[in-house]
């Protein structure tokens, strides 16, 4: 118990606490137990010593990574109850689904020891979890997704750009107040090398192509029970989806160029976007989403494309990708029959800064969203405020 008290000393002198996730002021952290999920290499961790750094005292706090080798001899819940003995109340788990049963645990530790509470990280997949305890009831969960364009000023240069909500932008009360920092260089800044917070570590796409073999040759194939052979044709699919004007996935021809069955490429593609490395436009998000008709794929974020095929990839797919990886976020994304994507009432019509409005012209509703400019007017919003958004 010691040992795992020093560690976590050691990670909290690590971690900066200057800048902050959006995520942290959103999470209810009273409560008895929290789940944070989100793909690798988001925050999620960070995010955690952070919080303790600021609001725990050190008494009554562990943090734990939950493939620690003190779990070779020693369960979670034993961890669990041996501290809650020695006067601990919030025990932090970095990672748990890299442990074993850890659903039938923590309901275990959430049932015998309320007075303790539980917040743990791990990997999005977790939301396909079967079998083992149902802890639905008990937890509060939490999704974190990568930067956006306004953490990622805040986090490169140490501005702070206002929260903007969709109404804002469609009205054109766009904030941007830094005449020393034009948006558009930020911004493919941004596109290529900003979406993930470690690019501040240097050799960011070498670091980004290791996120990417985690979580398919390691994270995927563990959870789904798939051989290596399989994880190598998950990168195929990525490489084919990087180059794509967007991709709209036949499932017969996917399934003969990586010489599966078609119903196994459905599973792929649930899996992909599962981790965080793909995002599927679907048709309609009513009733049960994830039944909906899949129009579209697309890397699940811009910095994705630059890891996987370099400059190969198609500028309208790049466009495409950042608009829905950020709108996503905050509202209900689908296809549209007239246009590119729709919200609620409006499509929206993607392109560089000479795209018209020909496509939706008999669209009362209709929003030209232009790339590489940077302000708007009536019926047109720059890309990149798209960003502002969460």
């Amino acid at each position: 118990m010691e040992t795992l008290k020093e560690q976590m000393k050691v990670q909290l002198e690590l971690v900066d606490d200057g800048f902050v996730r959006y995520l942290h002021d959103e999470i209810d952290w009273q409560a008895q137990l929290i789940a944070i999920l989100g793909a690798r290499g988001v925050g999620k961790t960070t995010m955690l010593l952070q919080h303790i750094k600021r609001y725990n005292t050190l008494d009554d706090t562990l943090f734990v990574y939950a493939d620690n080798i003190y779990f070779t001899k020693h369960t979670l819940f034993d961890l669990a109850f041996d501290f809650y003995k020695r006067g601990g109340r919030h025990l932090y788990i970095d990672e748990i689904h890299k442990y074993k049963n850890w659903s039938q645990e923590i309901k275990n530790i959430y049932d015998s020891i309320p007075r303790l509470q539980v917040i743990y990280t791990g990997s999005s997949i977790l939301d396909l979890e079967q079998g083992g305890a149902d802890l639905s009831r008990r937890k509060l969960q939490y999704y974190m997704y990568g930067l956006s364009f306004r953490e990622y000023l805040q986090l490169r240069y140490q501005v702070q750009v206002p929260l903007h909500s969709l109404d804002d932008l469609l009205e054109n009360r766009i904030s941007f107040p830094y005449p020393d920092l034009q948006p558009l260089p930020a911004w493919r800044d941004y596109v290529q090398t900003g979406y993930y917070p470690f690019f501040l570590k240097g050799n960011y796409l070498q670091l980004l192509n290791g996120v990417i073999l985690q979580t398919v040759e390691n994270d995927i194939p563990m959870f789904a029970g798939l051989s290596m052979g399989v994880a190598r044709k998950l990168k195929t699919l990525l490489y084919i989806i990087a180059q794509s004007v967007p991709f709209k996935p036949n499932m017969s021809a996917i399934a003969a160029d990586l010489g599966i069955s078609r119903n196994d490429v459905g599973d792929l593609f649930f899996y992909l976007e599962k981790t965080g490395l793909i995002n599927q436009l679907r048709s309609d998000i009513t009733g049960i989403r994830l039944l909906g008709k899949v129009d579209k794929v697309y890397l699940n974020n811009t910095n994705l494309m630059y890891a996987i095929a370099g400059g190969n990839t198609d500028i309208g797919n790049e466009r495409e990708t950042a608009f829905y990886t950020l709108a996503r976020v905050t509202e209900p994304v689908t296809t549209s029959s007239v246009s590119d994507f729709q919200i609620g009432d409006y499509v929206f019509e993607v392109g560089g800064k000479k795209k018209g409005r020909k496509q939706i012209e008999d669209v009362g509703n209709g929003i030209v969203v232009k790339d590489d400019i940077e302000y708007g007017s009536k019926g047109i919003v720059p890309l990149w405020a798209f960003g502002l958004m969460y």
